[in-house]
């Protein structure tokens, strides 16, 4: 199974995750034996579609060293930005340095369950939209918009809308590109697709698995371990 474009990972993994109530980075926090950063690298990694990947990390990071983590994939390590997109910005330099035509697989560093079959689905979706893509989820939950007084203001029709996943794939540099310019114009996004949605462009939406879920909370990890066993058929 092969792509006509070199596909590389780019995870940023220099946030500290503070909800996480925790004294280390939660991305170095583990469950069944690993760090969930290791998970997320090892679950990209194997992947067959994905090159290699650029990790992003916070500048002198103390953890990262002590893992001793042997990638069997082309591998880089960057230092990351002040926020998110700077991060991703600087993963993507060293990715357009290397390659004038790849495709990035923007990837949250604490979402370590995210299916093979879910990968190869959005590298492949490639094929069909020239604009990138990214993972989600259709919104079951009934949406309420919250007036400043904590009180219901309106209910939201949920009609057409997604929560948005990653990993988020788009052209390397095209993405670069969109994401300096929204820094430029002093815009913090919580995505990559939304700079490319400023940039003109309408990706694809493709349904991912709700097992691809964002350790946020001390809870999440238990719910990781459950996920992870099950995908893995251990008892």
């Amino acid at each position: 199974m092969q792509t006509d474009y070199p596909v590389w990972a780019v995870i940023p993994a220099s946030g500290i995750g503070r909800r996480m109530l925790s004294e280390r980075p939660k991305q170095y926090l583990s469950f069944c034996g690993k760090t969930i950063l290791e998970h997320t690298l090892d679950r990209l990694l194997d992947c067959p579609l994905v090159h290699g990947a650029v990790l992003v990390l916070r500048e002198n990071d103390p953890y990262w060293p002590t893992l001793n983590y042997r990638p069997a994939k082309p591998f880089h390590v960057t230092v990351g930005g002040e926020h998110r997109q700077d991060s991703v910005i600087n993963g993507l330099s060293v990715l357009c340095d290397l390659f004038e035509d790849a495709y990035a697989l923007v990837h949250d560093a604490v979402r370590p369950l995210v299916p093979q079959t879910d990968l190869i689905k959005l590298i492949e979706s490639l094929k069909s939209t020239g604009h990138g893509a990214l993972l989600g989820s259709p919104v079951a939950d009934t949406l309420k918009k919250q007036n400043d007084q904590g009180f219901i203001e309106a209910t939201v029709a949920r009609d057409k809308l997604w929560r948005a996943f990653t990993p988020q794939l788009f052209d390397a540099e095209v993405l670069l590109d969109a994401l300096q310019k929204a820094r430029q114009s002093g815009q913090i996004l919580t995505d990559d697709s939304a700079a490319i949605e400023m940039a003109g462009y309408q990706p694809l939406l493709v349904d991912g698995s709700s097992e691809n879920i964002k350790i946020t909370l001390p809870e999440d990890l238990q719910l990781a371990e459950i996920i992870w066993k099950k995908q893995l058929g251990v008892n």
